[in-house]
């Protein structure tokens, strides 16, 4: 039985790496790599290494990135139930430059494939989670019938709500009980559901109090958002503060040598999920600041999925 269960996507990763993100119109050169990512895979992969035992439901094709998913989720000990698609399986191209940046183009592939139907026949495997984790690079109705199944059952729902494009209904939001944002994110999900304009940039100098009321404004449950070199924001509502002290606070981020930022937002919701499905009586603030350090940890390597901590039983 899994603790953790992410319903998501898969890609094959086309890196370039570059002393700069190509502008419009430009030629520059670069170093190639290739490896496993996508939303869905990066973060089922960090709540697999960081402790908890982890199911990947996803949409691959029968090609080559399919067998990849498989033969890596197999040496990872991770779980994977996968829907077969006729598409290819999901693609990324990310341009990475030398301060760690990057740009990302999806193509989504198989991963548009991923039907409500697949996600009805899996309703025991979502309802015997302690934790169902979901992104938007899935077909929307599906990730709203995954954390509906898993609300029904009483198991707690986390919505990472990205890309910042991805279509979404306040009727989905307001199916996860931890919603994690970043500030793009955020800044798009306010003038998309509630018609407040906030500029991506400005989210993370905004005061507490601020912050808070617009958090409340989009959500009626806990919403975290991750800001980056900022470090992290919680907002609780008022009589749900998941043993905390207080209904709003920032957490500040951990100091690394960054070499890579690709993956961190999904180490980051993996490393939630993973811990609070481990350690479902301790105090949220205990869960946001294990998964800050092992966002931060992450960004010290190259890559998405690979770039994953294997933290040892002492340090999980």
């Amino acid at each position: 039985m899994s603790s953790v269960v992410v319903a998501g996507s898969f890609n094959v990763d086309h890196v370039w790496r570059c002393d700069a993100l190509p502008a419009p119109g430009a030629t520059i050169a670069g170093r190639y790599s290739t490896g496993p990512g996508g939303k869905g895979f990066n973060q089922a992969v960090a709540a697999c290494r960081s402790g908890a035992a982890t199911t990947f439901v996803c949409a691959l094709g029968d090609d080559a990135g399919g067998a990849l998913a498989r033969q890596l989720a197999a040496a990872d000990g991770l779980a994977l139930v996968p829907e077969s698609s006729d598409e290819p399986t999901g693609t990324a191209g990310i341009y990475v430059d030398n301060r760690g940046r990057n740009s990302i183009v999806i193509g989504a592939g198989a991963n548009a494939s991923l039907s409500p139907a697949f996600i009805e026949a899996n309703r025991a495997l979502l309802g015997s989670a302690k934790v169902v984790l979901a992104q938007l690079e899935s077909p929307a109705e599906s990730v709203e019938a995954v954390l509906g199944i898993a609300r029904e059952a009483g198991v707690m729902t986390v919505l990472n709500p990205a890309p910042a494009n991805a279509p979404s209904s306040i009727g989905l939001l307001k199916l996860a009980d931890v919603m994690t944002p970043n500030e793009t994110e955020f800044a798009a999900l306010l003038g998309r559901h509630v018609g407040e304009r906030v500029e991506a940039d400005d989210v993370a100098a905004l005061d507490g109090a601020r912050l808070h009321a617009l958090c409340r404004l989009l959500s009626g449950n806990t919403v975290v958002v991750t800001l980056g070199a900022v470090g992290v924001f919680v907002s609780h509502d008022e009589d749900t503060l998941r043993g905390d002290t207080q209904p709003y606070y920032r957490v500040a981020a951990e100091p690394v040598q960054v070499v890579d930022t690709t993956g961190a937002g999904d180490a980051f919701n993996g490393a939630l999920a993973s811990s609070l499905a481990q350690a479902p009586q301790a105090p949220f603030a205990t869960h946001v600041r294990f998964a800050n350090q092992y966002a931060a940890r992450s960004t010290e390597s190259e890559g998405a999925a690979l770039a994953m901590p294997r933290l040892t039983p002492a340090q999980a």
